[in-house]
């Protein structure tokens, strides 16, 4: 990463939703859980609570990020994948981002999102992107009637045509 960007980073930091490490869905410290919309994180509770009686641990690897941390991702996705057209499959806007509102989580290790494509939907835990298996959002209508169909990625989404 270049220099400029690692400053950046530093800059926007934890403070604005940045999780250097993975960190715990207890983690009351970290702006990134902390600052999560309350029924979603309470519904991440309760699974990881559930899933940890199965051996597997939550870990969050992304969730609620201030617009800047999120227009900064935006930035190097664009850099990255060479297009703001490319890059809006993987990032969305400041404006449209489910992780700027803290209505969404990212979560990891691969076993704990395994876990959750299986019985997330029993507490609301949705997967909405097929591009990406790791962000999770609350969809309390699934506990009833199961997740919705996924989206191939962000960009098939009507929420982000704000």
């Amino acid at each position: 990463m270049p220099s400029s960007e690692s400053a950046v980073r530093r800059a926007l930091g934890t403070a604005h939703g940045a999780v250097p490490v993975p960190v715990s869905v207890f983690d009351d410290e970290t702006p990134a859980v902390a600052n999560l919309d309350p029924d979603l994180l309470d519904a991440l509770r309760r699974a990881a609570a559930d899933a940890a009686a199965d051996g597997i641990a939550f870990r969050v690897h992304g969730g609620w990020r201030s617009p800047e941390y999120q227009e900064h991702l935006l930035h190097e996705a664009v850099v990255r994948h060479g297009s703001a057209a490319e890059a809006a499959r993987w990032v969305a806007t400041a404006e449209t981002s489910a992780h700027v509102s803290g209505d969404a989580v990212d979560i990891g290790p691969p076993d704990a999102r395994l876990w959750l494509s299986r019985n997330g939907a029993r507490y609301g835990l949705c997967q909405i992107y097929r591009n990406e298996p790791w962000h999770y959002e609350l969809r309390p209508e699934a506990v009833e009637g199961g997740c919705p169909p996924l989206y191939p990625d962000p960009t098939h989404d009507p929420r982000m045509r704000r």
